[in-house]
């Protein structure tokens, strides 16, 4: 499973070798106020959340700060679903092995959420694949799953984008040719 957007590319190169089924895990991050890049949280399908108190704490943001970020990133979610799905329900992964995939991990935020949603649907056991990850972030993901495969583990971490030599924003219209020609869903 795939976190849309950056996920999907590298996940497309993953299930070429492995040739099993692809598809997608539906996370959004939750931007600080006024600094969107830094999450304070997260959230996923099937009313996923989790939240970073210490950020949150650390910058003074209330609660209804966090719902209406949370109101606008559900809002996303929800286009996302149906416009990446066209119908398609989302997979099921009880009682199966998952593997979720992004670019790399900085603060983890959305993969903490796409694993408490793999728990939630019943996955049997969870991995967590990226390229590159902060080193603390890393230790974090690693101590909630079963496995995790990182290429790179980096003390000095700043962005995801700085370990890429091109790293393009992945467009809506990229997702969809990947999951099509990948029609081999879970």
């Amino acid at each position: 499973l795939a976190l849309p957007r950056g996920g999907l590319p590298i996940a497309d190169e993953i299930q070429k070798v492995l040739q099993i089924p692809l598809d997608i895990c539906l996370v959004r991050k939750l931007g600080a106020p006024g600094h969107q890049e830094l999450a304070i949280g997260a959230i996923a399908m099937n009313n996923v959340r989790i939240l970073n108190s210490e950020i949150i704490d650390s910058l003074g943001i209330n609660e209804a700060e966090i719902e209406r970020s949370a109101a606008i990133e559900q809002a996303e979610l929800t286009r996302r679903n149906e416009h990446y799905r066209k119908g398609r329900p989302a997979p099921i992964i009880k009682d199966k092995i998952v593997i979720l995939v992004d670019d790399g991990l900085a603060t983890g935020a959305t993969m903490h959420a796409a694993i408490k949603a793999a728990k939630a649907m019943g996955a049997k056991e969870i991995v967590v694949a990226v390229p590159v990850s902060a080193d603390d972030t890393y230790q974090d993901i690693k101590s909630e799953v079963d496995k995790t495969v990182c290429l790179q583990v980096e003390k000095l971490f700043f962005a995801v984008g700085q370990w890429y030599e091109n790293f393009p924003q992945v467009t809506d219209d990229e997702v969809i040719e990947i999951l099509t020609k990948n029609k081999n869903h879970l």
